[in-house]
């Protein structure tokens, strides 16, 4: 364990990956003739660079230069290249003068720097023995994209050829994937069953597997090609996909489904945290740090995750009593699930309008809370009927160029039975407005922002601005029903559940069962619904940490300068600071903050 870790270090130090704070660095003083104008070319090149490596990025940016490139980053090869890039530009910016910089310009350097440091470190810890969980990777995401409804565009001849070149090297992902499993098992670094026995399934999935091509959804470009082509063409790509699924697609999730049941299962661990891993203290010490983007320890989260839970126990013990409740919190939890009067609806019409109700009371506030909004057009709309039953409430971002709006999806499968205290209102505010769609579009509309900014996503940041937004649902004038008060406190309390359980599982103390027991007696899930979160956590350590730690910070930074500026402090000109520069770590964040205040 000791040899390990000590390799681990001279690994990090090797390619450079600690780095002295600014005002301890020589080289960052140094002047070189150095400018603004060399760190926004270095920010430049490094995002043009970044995007052949993960050209799936610039797909879904609407970028379409790289929409025929499926890189193997599971290689080798690719990891070493990747590496020795993020080094190559980390010694690019010891050439900037950083005292020489504007504010702004600081940000951005902060920003790139913290980026390359994590992006290296992370490789410390050999994330390719895991190729992709139950819950994330490329076999999950690559139906979505063939499927003809997705990110990868099927409207000209171009696009059709480029997705057939993707497809081509998907079976050479998965075969490293394989590879990679395998050293995995080598070094003691595995799954556990729990996970691989829902990631079996998943593999051997009707829909991807069937050789009932009309049936498969790697089929769907050809069931909807373009009008315009012609059937001499039409009949080209038909064949052309047929082949492509039924010879490289299904044999290539048939073969993983094969080795993750007879040969990656039988060696999969019966444990359920990190820390039972080699080095996994170290390593879930790292997950932790990447996630939050703070140096706040596993302990400090799980206390403070301990002491949220019992604050907002509290709080539903009042809207309990509120609606004269006889009985437990647990008791009133599973009660709610079922009260007629938390299911008012009856039609998907009606659900829809009451998110545009929602909307309609809080569009005379935004203006007294943002002086900045985005152009970006926003719609509700409930998620199409294909996808209804498995989906989510979700926000899929709009273009930059403000062409394809931002939307809110809300699932409807039944209008009966949608019950206001899943969160109505909090839930409007975190996916919707002024959440996601306000701080996504603005980062995106900011042309002054280097691309890599402009479309960067840092999970505590944004998560946090998110999860921050709902809190302000009583200055909206929302939460006034005691089921949507109850619903606000519902999401907030599976926020704070998550730094007791993702932080318990990962340091042993608690086992997966334990955390779903405990999830059940706070928050108002079903047993599946309970489990599938305790699985996710399992299998992105420190990811479930963002949301409330990015949260706190936005609303401690706000309270720091209520109390510092009295009178003098503007809410609506500390939102617009918050959201000026898109997603930050932090610690940047605060910095920024300091500087706006002293200005």
């Amino acid at each position: 364990m000791k040899n390990l870790y000590k390799i681990i270090l001279l690994f990090i130090m090797a390619y450079g990956l600690f780095s002295c704070k600014k005002e301890d660095s020589p080289m960052m003083k140094t002047s070189v003739g150095s400018s603004s104008s060399d760190l926004d070319s270095i920010a430049a090149r490094y995002y043009e660079e970044y995007l052949k490596f993960y050209p799936l990025e610039a797909t879904s940016q609407g970028d379409e230069r790289y929409n025929d490139l499926l890189p193997n980053n599971l290689s080798q090869d690719f990891i070493k290249k990747e590496i020795a890039f993020y080094n190559s530009v980390q010694n690019q910016l010891k050439s900037v003068d950083y005292n020489s910089l504007d504010n702004d310009r600081k940000v951005v350097f902060d920003v790139l720097e913290y980026t390359l440091i994590d992006k290296q470190e992370r490789y410390a810890y050999h994330p390719e023995y895991i190729p992709f969980t139950q819950f994330d990777g490329l076999p999950l995401t690559f139906p979505m994209l063939g499927s003809g409804t997705g990110i990868q565009p099927f409207k000209k001849e171009k696009d059709y050829d480029n997705w057939l070149k993707r497809v081509d090297e998907f079976p050479v992902w998965m075969d490293s994937a394989i590879e990679n499993f395998r050293l995995g098992i080598k070094n003691n670094v595995v799954l556990p069953k729990s996970l691989v026995l829902k990631m079996i399934p998943q593999m051997k999935a009707e829909e991807i597997t069937t050789f009932d091509i009309e049936k498969n959804i790697f089929y769907g470009p050809i069931k909807n090609l373009p009008k315009n082509f012609k059937p001499v063409i039409a009949n080209k790509y038909t064949k052309l996909y047929q082949d492509a699924i039924k010879n490289k697609i299904i044999p290539a999730y048939v073969k993983m489904g094969d080795f993750l049941e007879k040969e990656y299962l039988p060696k999969a661990r019966t444990t359920s945290g990190y820390n039972a891993l080699p080095n996994g203290t170290n390593v879930y010490a790292y997950y932790v740090k990447s996630w939050t983007t703070t140096d706040r320890t596993p302990e400090e989260i799980h206390k403070t995750g301990l002491s949220e839970v019992e604050r907002i126990r509290s709080e539903m013990e009042k809207v309990k009593n509120q609606v004269g409740f006889k009985g437990s919190l647990e008791d009133f939890l599973n009660h709610v699930k079922t009260d007629p009067k938390a299911m008012p609806y009856k039609t998907s019409k009606e659900v829809l309008a009451g998110f545009q109700s929602i909307l309609d009371k809080i569009t005379p506030k935004l203006k007294t809370m943002f002086n900045v909004t985005p152009k970006t057009p926003f719609e509700i709309r409930q998620t199409e009927k294909y996808r209804e039953a498995s989906a989510s409430a979700e926000y899929i971002q709009g273009s930059a160029d403000g062409k394809r709006p931002g939307i809110f999806y809300m699932p409807i499968p039944d209008p009966t039975k949608f019950n206001v205290t899943s969160g109505m209102e909090s839930l409007f505010l975190h996916e919707a407005i002024p959440g996601h769609h306000y701080q996504i579009s603005l980062q995106q509309e900011n042309a002054k922002l280097p691309k890599f900014m402009r479309f960067g996503w840092i999970g505590a940041y944004g998560e946090g601005w998110a999860l921050y937004c709902e809190s302000l649902g009583q200055e909206f004038g929302l939460y006034t029903d005691p089921y949507q008060k109850m619903g606000s406190l519902s999401d907030e309390m599976l926020r704070a559940v998550r730094l007791v359980i993702d932080t318990g599982i990962h340091t042993g103390q608690m086992s997966r069962e334990e955390a779903i027991k405990y999830f059940l007696s706070n928050v108002a899930y079903d047993e599946a619904g309970a489990t599938a979160e305790v699985e996710r956590y399992m299998a992105l350590p420190g990811q479930a940490l963002s949301y409330k730690t990015g949260a706190m910070k936005i609303r401690e930074l706000r309270n720091k300068y209520q109390k510092e500026q009295g009178k003098k402090f503007n809410l609506a000109s500390f939102h617009d600071e918050v959201l000026s520069q898109g997603c930050l770590p932090l610690e940047v964040l605060e910095r920024k903050m300091e500087l706006w205040a002293k200005k």
